[in-house]
């Protein structure tokens, strides 16, 4: 979906030399670590992330802000604990879609362990009328939305552009391998009701919002939050099912995926419709977090645009 998330390439920008080298890095990268599988590369590439956290220290500082703001019932060693968990998460992240795509669906199928949850989304996708699937970043967010593919049920996740074309391409491949079907967010508009209408799923990456982003604010932990209006619009526009999904990694380094429905109700208020479902994901989504503080991606800025009479204590941290 950035976004369960893909990116479509754009073939019309030159990559610079400095792509070039992030692309070859990248690609060396996962080259080195493929031979040991996608279990033994996550858990070497996770290690590795943990460097950002320490002794590096790359966005360290927002990290344990953003943990401690969310959990203020934890002491220093208990927020350095789940900071240091994010970043191991993260890593993971940056490297099983790819290795894994190399088997296709049946690689990952073989990733997830029995997930009773999957019921939720057999049950939505039968009405026929198309399903709106949100994730968050929690998890693996990339591996979501493959298994609902791996399952049969047609995916189409939105993509934001990456600034390096030969990065955005290959992730797009990846992704196609994974038996997704990557729609541009620009392209949005046109093809989601096209995509709706013929059963499919459209996928939507929902709790990082971007400037130009048409967005509302809703609370998560507490405090003001701008979060994406997209999903609540296409579903309250063509009386579609909205369904949260995350895969959730387990202690045995397998995955659960996670399935719940969200409530769509409707008045004659459009806006205060989209604005309760909006609230309803990000209430849920927030309860997952909750129970796997360590599988979020608290690298991002998550209330880094709120409204400009935010009281001082719920500002960003």
């Amino acid at each position: 979906m950035n976004d369960v998330v893909a990116y479509a390439g754009r073939d019309d920008r030159p990559p610079t030399f400095a792509h070039k080298l992030e692309y070859l890095a990248l690609r060396a990268f996962i080259g080195a670590l493929t031979p040991l599988g996608v279990r033994g590369a996550a858990s070497v590439a996770g290690a590795i992330a943990q460097w950002g956290y320490w002794p590096l220290g790359i966005r360290r500082g927002v990290v344990t802000r953003q943990v401690a703001a969310a959990f203020p019932e934890l002491n220093a060693g208990a927020v350095r604990r789940v900071a240091r968990a994010a970043y191991d998460n993260l890593g993971r992240v940056a490297v099983e879609a790819s290795i894994v795509s190399r088997r296709g669906t049946a690689g990952v199928l073989e990733l997830f362990a029995p997930s009773p949850n999957w019921e939720i989304v057999e049950r939505a996708h039968a009405k026929g009328n198309g399903v709106v699937l949100v994730a968050g970043h929690l998890g693996n967010w990339e591996l979501s939305g493959a298994y609902v593919a791996a399952r049969g049920v047609p995916c189409f996740p939105i993509a934001r552009g990456m600034s390096n074309p030969l990065s955005e391409a290959y992730f797009r491949r990846t992704r196609e391998r994974l038996g997704m079907h990557v729609m541009h967010d620009k392209e949005a508009v046109r093809r989601v009701p096209r995509v709706l209408r013929g059963g499919g799923a459209v996928g939507f990456l929902s709790d990082q919002a971007t400037v130009g982003l048409a967005s509302t604010v809703v609370p998560f932990f507490g405090r003001p939050a701008k979060t994406p209006r997209g999903a609540a619009v296409f579903a309250l526009r063509n009386e579609i099912p909205v369904v949260l999904i995350q895969a959730i990694r387990q202690l045995d380094g397998r995955y659960v995926f996670y399935a719940k429905e969200i409530a769509v109700t409707r008045s004659d208020d459009r806006e205060r419709d989209v604005d309760d479902l909006i609230v309803r994901f990000s209430e849920a989504l927030e309860r997952l977090v909750r129970q796997y503080p360590g599988q979020y991606f608290w690298q991002h800025r998550r209330w880094k645009h709120q409204p400009s009479d935010t009281p001082a204590h719920l500002r960003e941290p």
